[in-house]
């Protein structure tokens, strides 16, 4: 027998050349549709069958990218590790049909938890083209599906993972948050978010936290939205105008109908007992109406409710693109829809946001983000992969409805209105080498340094530009597909700016210091000048140097941290398309940020200097729970 005639009998017996037969990429696994409160048509736990990255797992269970561990730090015990069903078909017949004992199966527990991350890490990769490492310095995830007596779940860099509550409900009975298919998202999300965009947990404007939320909020709403099982049975209820269970009016897709069916009706479902950790979120988002100023009062400073405003831009989008792709679809004059087929169509737009939005975050500037920016990365990333989007219309939909929320683009070109300006001309590539800028940190920051002058400089504050302190994140090559096979490869790097700068130094450069700040600053300059005297008697005594405001020009002692970064997005010949930043020296987006962090009680002062306070996931969950109208740094 010919080589030839053996390798052609072996790709149809589907060998390997190790000998061994292909294993799949993928398995299919059970899970809790939304949560235990949702149920099915014969009154079991409403199930979903979801896809996830095949790999070979040890009891925890324990794969490559993900560890349960089954600990309790209240009780201070170690459940079990626990050995999942090899394939969906070796699963429990309870674990497919939704049986109420599901809720006491810590077994199950650990298979739910394990199935949406590694889902929601797929779906990640899959949007940015690349894999997506966590933030610690670590392969491998924790996630502890009942790690604490407590109405929480969080997540937390610290402890490299997931942990999840439980308590008691109103009825007596146990509730588990890892049973609940948006909480598990919504924390999945933020360990994703942080290790794309690792500043986005430093005090910023009050739009940076809310986003952080917002985001988890959307993908992880987006994620139950995109099952079509759900879907169908939130639009099964009773309605007017349907005749039977099979099929929907045409009264009952218009937007306000869909959030009342669908919407609503899922934030009905989803539980009071959950109420205290989702904090409502839905159910506020959805009816919450665009009026004039909304995002200027005080209630929406806070991180949780300031982020509600950006679920409910995305999510009426989505409704709005929902309505309007089945009523263009249809016969004219067709007044019934199969439900199942607007329960697909619903899933396949929920899919598509989702996606324009993890590929947003690529196209968003690493510090300092506000809403704005969020938009117009969203309008530019769909763009680059989906030029047609005549199938949903989705940037159109994102666009009208951020700005009934008086949410305008970051950007401002005319003819493709939101889309990042492209980079500017009169760049230079003479002196650095493509190949190496697709991977090396140090090739991309000499590509900075030589186009500092086009990048970076403004020309009040040139000198100080040069002083900061400057630092290249991360670059990622990456290989993204649209929904209509088009290929786009990128390489998307970030850098980060610092400078500690006198109160002189940001007075030069256009930067307004709130008044209470000022005075706190001066209570610390007079403490070291205090201690100064005691060492050198004349020469703090002198007075001089000091300018009209009593500030000395040139006290080191106290000098206030400013941040700035962007994100350098390369075609795939190593030019630049984009260069989404925040500069180092905005003088009103740095007031502006100064003045939230002093009154959100971010910024301290003292003997030691200007310290800023970190945000924590798991405090904000906390106050999300009480459902509190305050600043997080309040609690603290």
């Amino acid at each position: 027998m010919s080589k030839k005639t053996a390798r052609r009998r072996a790709r149809r017996r589907r060998v390997t050349p190790g000998g061994g037969a292909p294993r799949p990429a993928m398995r299919y696994m059970s899970v809790i549709a939304q949560d235990p409160s949702v149920k099915n048509r014969s009154g079991g736990i409403l199930m979903a069958k979801v896809t996830v990255p095949a790999e070979e797992l040890v009891p925890g269970p324990i794969g490559y990218r993900v560890q349960v561990v089954d600990y309790n730090s209240t009780t201070r015990k170690f459940r079990d590790a626990h050995a999942l069903p090899a394939t969906f078909g070796a699963q429990p017949k309870r674990w497919r049909d939704g049986a109420r004992s599901l809720v006491d199966d810590y077994r199950f527990h650990a298979q739910n938890v394990y199935a949406l991350v590694m889902k929601t890490l797929a779906r990640f990769e899959f949007a940015l083209g690349r894999r997506v490492g966590w933030s610690f310095d670590a392969h491998q995830l924790k996630i502890a599906p009942h790690g604490m007596l407590d109405a929480n779940a969080f997540y937390s860099p610290g402890e490299e993972g997931l942990v999840f509550g439980y308590f008691p409900g109103r009825t007596g009975r146990t509730i588990y948050t890892c049973l609940s298919h948006d909480v598990v998202v919504h924390e999945t999300t933020h360990a994703l978010v942080d290790a794309l965009r690792e500043r986005y947990l430093d005090p910023s404007s009050p739009d940076q936290a809310a986003f952080h939320e917002g985001f988890a909020d959307v993908v992880a709403l987006l994620s139950v939205f995109s099952q079509k099982e759900l879907i169908a049975a939130m639009l099964r209820r009773p309605a007017s105008k349907s005749p039977s269970r099979t099929l929907i009016h045409r009264k009952d897709i218009a937007p306000d109908a869909l959030k009342d069916n669908a919407l609503l009706s899922l934030a009905e479902q989803m539980g009071g007992e959950m109420e205290g950790v989702r904090g409502g979120a839905l159910r506020r988002s959805v009816t919450l109406d665009p009026e004039p100023g909304l995002l200027a009062q005080s209630e929406f400073l806070e991180p949780h409710r300031r982020g509600e405003v950006f679920v409910a831009a995305v999510m009426n989008a989505f409704v709005d693109a929902w309505s309007r792709r089945i009523d263009t679809s249809g016969a004219p004059g067709q007044q019934l829809y199969p439900i199942a087929r607007v329960a697909e169509d619903g899933a396949d737009i929920a899919e598509a946001l989702m996606t324009m939005w993890i590929r947003a975050l690529d196209y968003m500037p690493p510090v300092h983000l506000e809403f704005p920016d969020a938009l117009s990365a969203a309008l530019t990333a769909d763009l680059e992969v989906r030029p047609d989007d005549s199938r949903f219309e989705l940037r159109r939909h994102l666009l009208r409805s951020f700005r009934r929320y008086e949410i305008e683009p970051a950007s401002p070109v005319r003819n493709l209105p939101g889309i990042w300006e492209p980079a500017p001309a009169g760049l230079r590539y003479d002196r650095v080498r493509f190949d190496s800028m697709r991977s090396d940190k140090d090739e991309v920051f000499r590509f900075l340094w030589e186009n500092r002058g086009t990048l970076w400089t403004r020309h009040n504050v040139s000198n100080l530009e040069r002083a900061a302190y400057s630092e290249v994140l991360s670059v990622r090559p990456c290989v993204r597909a649209g929904l209509d096979g088009f290929i786009l490869r990128e390489t998307v790097a970030e850098y980060y700016q610092v400078a500690r700068l006198t109160v002189a130094e940001l007075r030069k450069a256009g930067i307004t210091l709130p008044a209470g700040y000022q005075d706190s600053l001066r209570r610390a300059q007079r403490e070291t000048g205090e201690r100064r005297s005691a060492a050198l008697p004349a020469a703090a005594a002198s007075g001089l140097g000091r300018s009209r405001d009593g500030f000395a020009e040139d006290d080191e002692a106290l000098t206030t941290p400013i941040y700035g970064g962007g994100a350098l997005i390369f075609d795939e010949y190593g030019r630049l398309k984009y260069h989404v930043h925040n500069e180092l020296f905005q003088p009103e987006r740095q007031s502006r940020r100064l003045a939230y962090l002093w009154e959100a009680g971010f910024i301290q002062t003292g003997r030691q200097g200007v310290r800023f306070r970190a945000a924590r996931l798991s405090t904000m969950h906390r106050l999300r729970s009480m459902d509190a109208r305050r600043y997080p740094a309040e609690a603290w």
